[in-house]
């Protein structure tokens, strides 16, 4: 705390540009060093960030300066890269999942308690100003007690515009670990952690057709449920239905909505890190929508990283290795759910992180006054 964290990234994939595009505004953080298996790639990132050095894995992982290791690397090594990068005694902060399984995830948080070193991990989209502006209207109590919610996702496929879709379509995949962590981190974050579950799963085509690119037209086979539902049960008694399909075309439902005894609420895309959230209060006539009260101002990917690096030592950051375990937990748990047919109980369980006062990081404010006075 009280200066930069020093980060080195493993993974230049196409996810990065959002990472560096953040970073470049955000005080609390300072990338030294990229990594990736192919060096091109870590090299022209070096070439267009200042300061920034191209490594090969086993040289960043070694860095002195590398205290946080952000692993960018797909989900298959996540685990992989996250205990190589603990056992060098570095914090770390991993893309959506924590890990392919609970069990590689738990490997993670044992390693990381031992070492002493912290844990993050994406989403970190509920720091921003939607979910933590619906976060403060529940806690406010302008809904009453809540009693349900409601998840939806609905797009009829990725390879209408992936040109390498396959991996949606295998084990590991499909919409519920794909999206699902940024609805269930949404919902904990809400509600409170899940205790129990129940889950079914279908899939209504045996192949997929790409799209785009230069494999349009081949097909690739789906060898997972595409089509996902689930019903959680909170600790607090509330109830969420997921709704998450590779099947459906289209839903006019809101990604999330949130009933109480006195009111609902709206809850923007928690894929967005902003959005409007509505109110509508008991005995009321339409919608309102209610002010910005809380969260990270125009935050992004990355904010998750500054966020950690002002969270005390022995804390659990807001986007931290507890939230991103207990999601795993519940999204495996619905999806063998769905497999037997009976609930199956969560043996984990989460704090709900403190919530965000609205702010505005430092660096990111020297931006803004910047923008009013052009």
């Amino acid at each position: 705390m009280g200066k930069p964290l020093k980060v080195g990234i493993i993974g230049c994939g196409a996810i990065i540009a959002q990472y560096l595009a953040n970073f470049r505004k955000l005080e609390q953080v300072d990338l030294v060093a990229v990594a990736d298996l192919d060096p091109a790639r870590a090299q022209a990132v070096a070439d267009g960030y200042q300061g920034v050095r191209a490594l090969s894995v086993e040289e960043l992982l070694a860095a002195d300066d590398v205290e946080l290791v952000l692993n960018l690397t797909i989900p298959a090594a996540h685990a992989e890269v996250a205990l190589k990068a603990i056992a060098a005694g570095k914090s770390v902060y991993g893309e959506k999942p924590l890990a392919a399984t609970t069990a590689e995830a738990r490997q993670v948080l044992d390693a990381a308690r031992e070492a002493g070193v912290a844990v993050g991990c994406a989403p970190d989209t509920v720091l921003g100003t939607g979910i933590q502006t619906a976060r403060k209207a529940i806690d406010d109590g302008l809904i009453g007690a809540p009693i349900s919610a409601s998840a939806t996702m609905v797009t009829p496929g990725h390879e209408r515009w992936h040109p390498n879709p396959d991996f949606y379509y295998q084990p590991g995949g499909g919409p519920l670990l794909d999206m699902g962590p940024y609805y269930v981190s949404a919902l904990v974050t809400l509600l409170g952690p899940v205790v129990s579950v129940i889950g079914a799963a279908s899939h209504t085509r045996n192949e997929r057709t790409i799209g785009s690119g230069p494999r349009q037209g081949e097909k690739v086979p789906v060898d997972i449920d595409s089509h996902v539902t689930g019903v959680l049960v909170h600790a607090s008694g509330a109830l969420s239905t997921l709704f998450m399909s590779f099947d459906a075309v289209k839903s006019k439902s809101p990604n999330i909505e949130i009933h109480g005894e006195r009111g609902s609420l709206v809850v923007p895309d928690p894929n967005h890190f902003d959005g409007d959230v509505q109110l509508f209060s008991l005995g009321a006539e339409d919608w309102e929508t209610l002010p910005v009260s809380a969260g990270y101002v125009d935050s992004g990917r990355g904010f998750g990283i500054a966020d950690l690096a002002s969270t005390p030592a022995g804390v659990e950051p807001r986007a931290g290795g507890a939230m991103a375990y207990h999601a795993l937990e519940v999204m495996e748990s619905v999806l063998e759910s769905a497999g037997s047919g009976s609930a199956v109980r969560i043996n984990s369980t989460v704090e709900r992180p403190a919530s965000v006062e609205l702010t505005v990081l430092a660096g990111e404010l020297d931006r803004l006054q910047a923008q009013e006075a052009v």
